[in-house]
Order: structure tokens, then sequence, then C-alpha cells
């Protein structure tokens, strides 16, 4: 059985597993665990992690953000999908996407937002299983001096 609930600060080492899983990029976990504690701080900030039993099988999170055009409704950024590999394909993507498009209708959010590097197509297939159409936007990414690809 999965479960859904926030991330907490004594998940840091299950998470940065995940993301480094994600990223393929070793984790700093003590710059790690000031960004944790600001992200759990911040409440435009949802970080979600799914759960089979004890063991943190994936997470996601959106940030909410504000909007200026038309009824100024707010939108929300999907980042960081990860499912541990031996949890593929047991639904834990679609919990976490789930759970996370909840709370952008109970924020009044109007879209979500969802970029997926080009090289991905695992990622993308789910995407679209999951209600994302391919051709619905197309994002654009530029890393800035100092960051990572």
């Amino acid at each position: 059985m999965i479960t859904i609930d926030r991330i907490a600060e004594t998940d840091i080492d299950a998470l940065a597993s995940l993301l480094e899983e994600l990223s393929g990029d070793p984790t700093d976990r003590r710059i790690m665990r000031d960004e944790l504690l600001a992200v759990m701080a911040d409440p435009a900030y949802i970080l979600l992690g799914a759960r089979a039993g004890e063991i943190l099988a994936g997470t996601a999170m959106g940030i909410v953000c504000r909007d200026l055009v038309g009824e100024c409704r707010p939108f929300l950024v999907v980042e960081n999908v990860i499912v541990s590999n031996e949890h593929r394909g047991k639904g834990v993507g679609k919990a976490l996407m789930a759970a996370l498009e909840r709370e952008a209708e109970g924020r009044r959010c109007l879209y979500i937002n969802i970029v997926s590097g080009m090289h991905r197509s695992g990622a993308h297939r789910f995407y679209e299983s999951v209600g994302y159409p391919p051709d619905a936007a197309r994002g654009f990414r530029k890393f800035l001096s100092g960051g990572s690809s």
C-alpha cells in the first residue's frame, strides 16, 4: 500500500538518494538540509513523499506561482518527480501526481506546468498517461553560470 504525505526533515537521506537517482549527481546533504528546511517553511512549496510502508518510494515537488493574467489565478510548477526503480509501475507516480493536482485545485491553480528533459522519454510517456498532452506547451530551459546540467 502506498501512502502520500509531506516530506519531513528525517527523510533527508532517503530523499537525497531518490534525487541522486533522478539527476545522477551527488547531493551535498549539509546544503540540502538547509534548503529542505526553507522549502518546508515556505507555504508556496508542496514537497510530497510516497511511502511503501516505511520506505520512501518516490517524491514530487510543486511550487505555487502567483500570476497577474486574467483572473490572476496561480499556477503550479512541478519539479523533481522521481519514483525509485524498484517501485516503478506500481502506481506510485500516479498517486504523487494526483496528490499534487488535489493541492493545486485546493489552491485555485489554473494549470500545472511540467518541464521534462528531452531525453526522458519514459517520463514523457508517464506524464501523457496521467493526462498531460505532449503538445499543450513547449518548454525551454537555460542553465546559468554556476548551474549544472
